[in-house]
């Protein structure tokens, strides 16, 4: 349960990271309360995870989660570059994402 907790707030951290250009600054009201609403359910659920599994890991994957969804979605919505290095490096991301579920 603490795995599925961690990972729909590594969803949510996704959410918000986007929505933050979608604000303008704060300065749109939809974007902005969707935004915060996404920052406040994340943190939640990422300290109901963090009851039973330790904090480096459910921290470690909530961040992984967060900063490869956010590359992906920068990719895909906003225009942001594919470089084959960047997308190396995501991949690594995602290969620590399950070693840590792994070695947990």
């Amino acid at each position: 349960m603490a795995w599925t907790l961690l990972v729909l707030a590594g969803l949510l951290e996704v959410g918000w990271a986007i929505g933050l250009k979608y604000t303008e600054g704060f300065t749109r009201p939809l974007p902005t309360v969707l935004t915060v609403a996404s920052m406040i359910a994340s943190m939640a659920l990422l300290g109901l995870a963090t009851r039973t599994l330790p904090i480096g890991t459910a921290y470690g994957v909530w961040v992984g989660i967060g900063a490869v969804g956010a590359g992906i979605l920068g990719i895909v919505l906003l225009g942001e570059s594919a470089s084959p290095a960047r997308l190396a490096f995501m991949a690594l991301m995602v290969v620590a994402i399950i070693g840590l579920k792994v070695t947990s």
